[in-house]
């Protein structure tokens, strides 16, 4: 069973950048559609980035222009760039490669989550 590391979160400004990572241990996730989630609090758990194995990259309106998901050529790592971070993404940010079915942003994944990475955007 393939487990997620997020890692890369941290307190920034308004309008600074972060990167986020994605590391799979127990196999690759080159193969795998990789969905980046984040929960604030007091809000549901929201889908905000997805990548399939072809590359193919879909982003919630709130996150679109601002956040870029990618992976290594290796396939074991997926990454989010966030850009002009503001403070309405500050959430726990999670990564998902445990896909039940494909639908774009309306993706389900099974309930496959590890600790998350905190990104907290203030002055």
């Amino acid at each position: 069973q393939v487990q997620q590391v997020e890692s890369g979160g941290g307190l920034v400004q308004p309008g600074g950048s972060l990167r986020l990572t994605c590391a799979a241990s127990g196999g690759g996730i080159s193969r795998n559609v990789v969905g980046w989630f984040r929960k604030a609090a007091g809000k549901e758990r929201e889908l905000v980035a997805i990548i399939t194995a072809a590359d193919v990259t879909n982003y919630a309106d709130s996150v679109k222009g601002r956040f870029t998901v990618s992976r290594d050529n290796a396939g074991n790592t997926v990454y989010l760039q966030m850009n002009n971070l503001k403070p309405e993404d500050t959430a726990v940010y999670y990564c998902n490669a445990d896909l039940k079915f494909y639908s774009g942003l309306d993706s389900q994944f099974y309930d496959s989550w590890g600790q998350g990475t905190q990104v907290t955007v203030s002055s």
